[in-house]
């Protein structure tokens, strides 16, 4: 059985898999809650990746785990990187893509993955990680919006928000809601233009909100992320 930690900015994400199997997902807002599941697991593998906790205080709390892995830019992967500042990138990124390569094998993938920002990265047929581009989240653009303005206020996002608002409120929420879907729809479109035969995968938090409002053909795997963290946990356990 294997373990697999994705720590984000306000909660854990923990995945349970035989072999490719998610057989167990739990959702956790603190670290002792963390420090408990981990505590009681008897996982021979773990694998974690942290953007906001020390994961090497993560991964001690796995006392019975035999196999311990922090996914850094070091960490064998089964996909290649070819980003030019491996340092720089995140383990999120990281993991997704891995995701990709593990549900996809052999072929092009876009993973958006919808978070407090959006990313955009291209894997290729060959298994290859060339990079993307990032762009400011759903909260972050709501925030900023009211952050860097006299007057205009903070909203909540609307699922159906219409073309024309008729209220500020309205307003903001079409501007930030049709304007992230024209972005992503522009994008997918830029790439197909560049790779007919891509496949698109959407994850992330914010992912609900648009996937049923995209054009064309959009494969939506909230555990992307967890997928490919046990796809490079494998990798590494059978080195």
């Amino acid at each position: 059985m294997n373990v697999v930690v994705d720590y984000g900015n306000s909660s854990a994400k923990v995945g349970i898999f035989d072999k490719r199997n998610l057989i167990e997902k739990f959702i956790l807002t603190s670290p002792d809650e963390l420090q408990t599941l981990l505590g009681q697991s008897t996982s021979e593998n773990i694998i974690v990746s942290s953007v906001s906790q020390d994961p090497e205080e993560i991964v001690a709390w796995a006392t019975r785990s035999k196999n311990k892995f922090i996914l850094t830019h070091t960490l064998a992967l089964p996909i290649k990187n070819l980003y030019s500042t491996p340092q720089t990138l995140g383990v999120d990124r990281i993991a997704a893509v891995c995701g990709a390569h593990s549900s996809f094998p052999n072929e092009k993938c876009l993973v958006i993955d919808m978070g407090s920002c959006i990313t955009y990265d291209f894997l290729d047929e060959k298994g290859q990680y060339h990079g993307g581009s990032i762009s400011p989240g759903l909260s972050m653009r709501f925030k900023a919006v009211n952050t860097f303005t006299a007057k205009l206020p903070l909203v909540k996002p609307s699922a159906n928000p219409e073309l024309i608002g008729k209220t500020t409120e309205e307003n903001i929420q079409s501007g930030v809601i049709n304007g992230i879907k024209a972005e992503i729809e522009g994008i997918i479109s830029a790439y197909k233009d560049k790779f007919m035969d891509i496949r698109v995968i959407l994850c992330g938090g914010d992912a609900h909100f648009f996937e049923n409002k995209l054009k064309g053909v959009i494969f939506a795997i909230p555990e992307l992320v967890l997928i490919g963290l046990n796809s490079i946990l494998s990798h590494n356990v059978d080195r």
